[in-house]
C-alpha cells in the first residue's frame, strides 16, 4: 500500500462517527484511572449519626451494622405523626435508649382550618406530647414553602409570622429545629438534556419543582429570616442547608446566623466534588458541621463516608442508594483528627446532652 493510499484509510478511519444507539441508562463507564485505594473500615473515633430515618428498619439489624462501623449512636427522624410518631420512638427507645434517640416531624393536619391560631395551640400540644416522649428534636420539611396551604388556598410561606410561636416554643424547650426546606438547584429546573440530575429526575419527575410559586433562592431567603428572627433557637440546616453546590452562601449564612448548625447528610455527592473548597469549609466551620448519612444503614455505606472524610483517594465513587444523583465521582477530604472528631461526634453532643 502507498503512503498516501495508507494515510486516506487512516483519516477516513479517525473520521468515522460511531452507529450506536446506547440508553444512557445503561451506560456505565469503568473508570481506567489507576489510583490508591485506602480502605477505611473503621473511623477516627466512635461517630453519631444524627440524620437517618429508620421507621422502615429492624432495630436488631441496625445495631448489628451500627457495631461493624462504630457508629455509637443514631439519631432517627420519624415521618410519622400521631400516634405512630410515639410509636416509633418508643420502638426504638425499647430496642436501645442509649443508641437511639427521636427528631420528632411537624405535623400540618389542621393547617388549612380557618382558625390557625386554634392549629397553632394544637401543634403546641402535639409538641408537648412527643417532648414527653423523649424527643431530641423537630423537623420541618419542604412541604413548608412548596405545598402546604392555609385555609384561603395559599401556600403556607415559610417565614409566615403565623409560625413564630412555634419556633419560639422549640426554642424555649431547648429542642433543636432541623429544616429540609428546599433541594437541590437542580431539582427546580426543567428535567431536560442540560440539567445534570436528568437521570435521577426522570427516573423521579415528582422530585421536580421547576415553576413552583417560589424560586429556590426565594425559599432559602424565607428561611434564613426565620433563622434570624429566632436568635435564641437552635437550628440545623440537613444536607449542607440545602445548597452544598453553593458553599460561599451557606458560609455567608453562617457567619449571619450563629444559632444554625449544618449537616452533611447525603451530600457527599456534591461535597466531594469541589474537595478544595470542601475541605476549606469543613476546616472553618469545624464546630458547626454534623455527620449525618440519610442512607438505609449499610456497612459499605458508612465505609465510604469514612474514606471520603478520611482519605485523599481520588476519583471514587460516593454512599448512594437507587439512583445515583449526578454522573460524577468524588474526591476525598483528608481531614485532620481534630475536625473529624467535632464532625463525627463532638458536635452532635451539644445537641444531645443525655449521651453527654
Amino acid at each position: 500500500m502507498s503512503e498516501s493510499n495508507a494515510q486516506d484509510k487512516f483519516i477516513a478511519m479517525v473520521s468515522a462517527k460511531a452507529d450506536v444507539s446506547l440508553p444512557i441508562s445503561e451506560f456505565h463507564p469503568r473508570s481506567m484511572l489507576h489510583n490508591v485505594v485506602h480502605e477505611v473500615h473503621h473511623p477516627r473515633c466512635s461517630v453519631i449519626d444524627y440524620h437517618n430515618h429508620l421507621d422502615a428498619q429492624d432495630p436488631a439489624e441496625v445495631l448489628k451494622i451500627m457495631d461493624a462501623c462504630d457508629i455509637e449512636h443514631i439519631v432517627n427522624i420519624t415521618m410519622k405523626v400521631g400516634d405512630e410518631a410515639v410509636e416509633q420512638i418508643e420502638r426504638y427507645r425499647t430496642a436501645d435508649a442509649k443508641r437511639f434517640s427521636t427528631i420528632g416531624w411537624m405535623d400540618w393536619n389542621g393547617a388549612d382550618s380557618p382558625d390557625f391560631s386554634g392549629f397553632i395551640k394544637l401543634t403546641m400540644e402535639r409538641i408537648d406530647r412527643l417532648v414527653a416522649h423523649g424527643i431530641v428534636g423537630f423537623k420541618f420539611w419542604k412541604d413548608l414553602g412548596l405545598t402546604v396551604r392555609d385555609a384561603s388556598g395559599e401556600l403556607i410561606r415559610i417565614d409566615d409570622e403565623r409560625l413564630a410561636p412555634v419556633f419560639e416554643r422549640l426554642g424555649s424547650l431547648g429542642i433543636p429545629v432541623m429544616v429540609h426546606l428546599g433541594d437541590p438547584e437542580a431539582f427546580f429546573l426543567p428535567i431536560d438534556a442540560n440539567n445534570e440530575r436528568y437521570e435521577e429526575l426522570a427516573a423521579h419527575p415528582d422530585w421536580g419543582f421547576y415553576g413552583a410559586q417560589y424560586s429556590k433562592d426565594a425559599l432559602l431567603q424565607q428561611r434564613d429570616r426565620v433563622f434570624q428572627r429566632h436568635p435564641n433557637t437552635t437550628f440545623v440546616g440537613a444536607h449542607i442547608a440545602e445548597n452544598s453546590e453553593d458553599l460561599q452562601r451557606v458560609s455567608a449564612m453562617l457567619d449571619s446566623c450563629p444559632n444554625v448548625l449544618v449537616d452533611i447528610s447525603a451530600r457527599a455527592s456534591e461535597l466531594g466534588r469541589q474537595p478544595y473548597s470542601s475541605r476549606k469549609f469543613f476546616l472553618r466551620y469545624a464546630d458547626r458541621i454534623l455527620f449525618g448519612a440519610d442512607l438505609v444503614p449499610e456497612i459499605e455505606m458508612y465505609r465510604l463516608y469514612y474514606r471520603f472524610f478520611e482519605t485523599d483517594d481520588e476519583y471514587f465513587e460516593y454512599p448512594t442508594h437507587a439512583s445515583r444523583q449526578g454522573r460524577w465521582n468524588i474526591y476525598g477530604l483528608y481531614l485532620p483528627e481534630d475536625v473529624l472528631r467535632k464532625v463525627y461526634r463532638e458536635n452532635a453532643l451539644k445537641l444531645l446532652p443525655q449521651l453527654r
